[in-house]
């Protein structure tokens, strides 16, 4: 992994603020059913991200992100968001492009998440559907390569 923080801390700044994002605010249990843990596992890491100075945190109130914490949630979503898009451009359905963006995400180089990065907007800022994607649809439709004959 290539972050400073752990998986687990990733997941966790990821989930508020995709929260916060959808409700306008984060509680412990918004947190808890997000990543499918238990309250108190919430309320542990909640002491650990204030501590660390990524959240503010009221017990039995709303958790807020610090600047700073802000700034990586939203480059932990758009990691996860840019590698769940290559997967769906390549024809991974979108309930395994989520899941496999959610292993991914915590294992890539920056330099890789760069590329990926750069291939995705390239690629959604084509103005014409690719010929040579329309060619790797069918291939994975059918196994077999079709080019066009010279005539």
């Amino acid at each position: 992994m290539y972050s400073e923080y752990s998986k687990s801390v990733e997941d966790y700044l990821e989930a508020i603020y995709n929260i916060i994002l959808k409700k306008g605010y984060a509680r412990t249990k918004n947190i808890a059913g997000e990543l499918n843990v238990t309250s108190p596992s919430v309320s542990a890491m909640l002491k650990k991200l204030q501590d660390a100075g990524l959240i503010f945190y009221e017990k039995y109130g709303g958790v807020t992100l610090t600047p700073a914490g802000e700034k990586l949630a939203r480059a932990i979503k758009d990691r996860h968001d840019t590698i769940k898009k290559l997967l769906k451009i390549i024809y991974v359905s979108e309930n395994i492009a989520e899941k496999d963006a959610c292993k991914l995400e915590h294992e890539l180089s920056p330099e890789s998440v760069t590329q990926l990065t750069n291939f995705v907007r390239f690629i959604e800022s084509r103005p014409i559907y690719p010929e040579w994607l329309e060619h790797f649809k069918t291939f994975c439709d059918t196994g077999e390569y079709e080019c066009k004959k010279e005539e």
